[in-house]
């Protein structure tokens, strides 16, 4: 079943990427401890929790990663900021690919209610989106190409308008993608780049 759900979930294409970003394992200065897991199961066994919704105590054995391992790879990873390198990597890859549709941007918004609380920004009355109400709880703002693909994603407090934090961010999403694909692209079809800055 782990063959098959590594073929699925860390695909030769998608490991290719993925590699070169992982941080680097060091052997503990006194020895002993337990030998390095295989890097790609453990993303493997990482990828499955991500993308299936199931909670780290409940890992199936066939992952031939502990729970405990797993949980404690994606908090590295984390902290190391695997998840925003290989985000930028595929849309890379796309991008030198041609696959990238810049000939649109859609900005769009969902908001997750807090009951108890949650993350909220009323530093300045600006940011205050009218019809917030004293809104509690978190929005996830995301900016996607033509295709429906998000080269650009952010979270802010629930009162804050939807454009807002992307351009806060001042993202260039050419410059983020790293290569100029994408920017060549939109130059040979005459468009201009996009920025989050021109979708107010």
């Amino acid at each position: 079943m782990r063959a098959d759900l590594t073929k699925r979930l860390a695909p030769d294409e998608l490991w290719e990427l993925v590699a070169p970003l992982l941080p680097s394992f060091a052997a503990r200065p006194q020895g002993g401890g337990t030998a390095p897991r295989d890097e790609r199961a453990v993303f493997t066994a990482v990828a499955y929790i991500l993308t299936s919704g199931c909670a780290w105590r409940y890992l199936p054995e066939s992952f031939n990663v502990s729970p405990a391992t797993a949980h404690r790879r994606f908090s590295v990873w984390t902290e190391a900021g695997l998840w925003r390198g290989l985000h930028r990597a595929v849309l890379d890859e796309l991008g030198a690919r041609g696959l990238l549709d810049w000939s649109s941007a859609i900005v769009d918004a969902a908001s997750v209610r807090a009951k108890k609380g949650g993350l909220a920004d009323r530093s300045e009355s600006s940011d205050h989106d009218p019809a917030d109400r004293g809104k509690k709880g978190s929005k996830l703002h995301v900016l996607s190409e033509g295709q429906g693909l998000p080269p650009v994603v952010a979270v802010s407090g629930a009162n804050r308008p939807s454009p807002g934090p992307l351009i806060d961010r001042r993202y260039d999403v050419n410059a983020d993608m790293g290569p100029t694909a994408a920017a060549e692209q939109r130059a040979a079809a005459g468009r201009a780049p996009v920025r989050a800055g021109n979708l107010r």
